[in-house]
């Protein structure tokens, strides 16, 4: 009886896994050849819900009559922040599930609860900023030249309302857009197979590439993340290149994300280049990388005719 446990024990070992073929760092009980696959259903679902509850909130509002929400109440894009907020990270636990390799789920766990606490401080300080708009705040303007801030009696007040912009701008924005990224690098780490036949991206990935690539570009230019965006996408190249000298490559999920934010870089040049000499957005944003934000042009050029 002795010996049969011994036994037992050895063939349970890592490196009896390893001997019979069996990679210790790849998802047990699950078939390989079942786990590698296009995850076209989460892509979509993910692309999707990104373009209508997140893209399409500021638009609802302006849209719909102001008499179907009134401005003490909440909006529909503040209904569409909300459901982003439950979504968005049940969508990327959903991913990191289907990876083929084992990932530090710990991480993955305090980035969801991080990320979740940063896009609900956004969502409100975003629902009070759209309110603003639609009493005349200009947003390609800062928040003390407002010609509806700057003159508030008593001027504390204007210390509130830059306060306000601190959380829905930048703090809301850095927590929700930190975690959101090292999820989505910690996934791609486990994107990279040896097999020649999952390193390519079926006809649903090269369709869903140019709407993703798109969101990530207002994601980045109106979030105002660029350097974290560009520290993501660098992490994902080194990340390629120290794995294609083990012989590994991006399987077709890593090679959409991958070229997601290929095509991100090439769309943010051309956003800033288009932009590169407006005196009043050079303004506005006066740091050492220009990047300006698409709700600012709209209400600099765009709103003023109509």
């Amino acid at each position: 009886m002795q010996k049969v446990r011994q036994r037992r024990s050895r063939d349970l070992s890592p490196q009896a896994a390893t001997q019979n073929g069996v990679n210790p760092g790849l998802k047990e009980n699950v078939p390989q050849k079942k786990r590698r696959y296009f995850h076209s259903d989460l892509w979509f679902c993910l692309t999707l819900q990104n373009w209508i509850l997140d893209f399409g909130r500021p638009i609802v509002m302006i849209l719909l009559p102001l008499e179907w929400f009134p401005l003490n109440k909440p909006s529909a894009g503040d209904y569409f922040h909300m459901a982003y907020n439950v979504i968005t990270p049940f969508l990327m636990l959903k991913l990191i599930e289907r990876s083929p390799r084992a990932l530090p789920l710990s991480a993955v766990y305090l980035c969801i609860i991080t990320f979740v606490m940063g896009a609900s401080i956004h969502l409100v300080g975003d629902s009070i900023n759209h309110r603003l708009i639609l009493s005349g705040y200009q947003l390609h303007l800062s928040v003390r030249e407002n010609p509806i801030i700057k003159d508030l009696k008593p001027a504390s007040l204007i210390d509130s309302f830059e306060l306000l912009y601190y959380y829905d701008e930048q703090l809301g924005h850095l927590m929700w857009y930190i975690p959101f990224f090292i999820i989505l690098f910690i996934y791609f780490t486990g994107c990279f197979t040896e097999a020649k036949d999952q390193r390519k991206m079926p006809v649903s990935g090269w369709l869903l590439l140019g709407p993703s690539a798109l969101y990530y570009w207002y994601l980045v230019t109106e979030g105002q993340i660029t350097e974290l965006f560009l520290l993501t996408f660098l992490a994902m190249v080194a990340m390629v290149i120290y794995q294609q000298q083990k012989g590994l490559s991006p399987d077709g999920n890593g090679l959409f994300l991958f070229c997601s934010f290929c095509a991100t870089v090439l769309l943010v040049a051309l956003w800033v280049f288009y932009l590169w000499n407006d005196p009043v957005l050079r303004n506005k944003y006066p740091g050492l990388i220009y990047v300006p934000e698409p709700w600012s042009y709209y209400t600099l050029h765009i709103k003023r005719n109509l």
